[in-house]
C-alpha cells in the first residue's frame, strides 16, 4: 500500500495527540487514539504491558501525581507499510514533576480501522546511554 500525503498527516496528528489527550486529562477520548486491543508496553518505566484502553485508563489514573506533566513528540518516522497498518518511531520528551524531564523512543504501529489511523501497539523505549552506546574502536 502507497501512503497518501493525507495518510502521513493522520498519522502524525494521531501521535501528536497522545499528549495533548493525557496532559489536559481527556482520558474520555482514549479510543480515539487507541483501537480497542492496544498493547502499550511500558516495561521500561516498570509497568508492564497494558492491554486494552480500560488497562492503559486504570494505569494512568493508579499513576496519579507521577503522570507527566507534559509529553512532546519530534522526529516522527514511518519504518514500514503494509496492509492497513504502519509502524513508526518517534522521539519523545516528557516534563516530569520536580522540574526533570526524560527522554524516549516510541515505536507504534497503527492501523487503519473505519477510515481513521489508531494506535494498535506502542513501546516505550527509554535513554539511558548516550549514542546508545557507540565509541571509537
Amino acid at each position: 500500500m502507497k501512503l497518501t500525503a493525507d495518510d502521513r498527516f493522520a498519522i502524525t496528528e494521531t501521535i501528536a495527540l497522545h499528549g495533548h489527550l493525557f496532559d489536559n486529562g481527556e482520558l474520555d477520548r482514549l479510543d480515539e487514539l487507541f483501537t480497542p486491543d492496544v498493547v502499550y508496553d511500558v516495561t521500561a518505566v516498570g509497568m508492564g504491558s497494558l492491554h486494552g484502553i480500560p488497562e492503559i485508563l486504570r494505569a494512568t489514573l493508579e499513576l496519579g501525581d507521577g503522570n507527566p506533566l507534559a509529553h512532546h513528540v519530534t522526529n516522527t518516522t514511518i519504518t514500514e507499510v503494509g496492509g492497513d497498518y504502519v509502524q513508526t518511531r518517534c522521539k519523545a520528551i516528557a516534563a516530569l514533576p520536580g522540574g526533570r524531564c526524560g527522554t524516549a523512543t516510541y515505536v507504534d504501529t497503527l492501523r487503519r480501522d473505519s477510515g481513521r489511523w489508531r494506535i494498535s501497539h506502542r513501546t516505550v523505549k527509554l535513554h539511558r546511554t548516550q549514542l546508545n552506546g557507540a565509541h571509537a574502536n
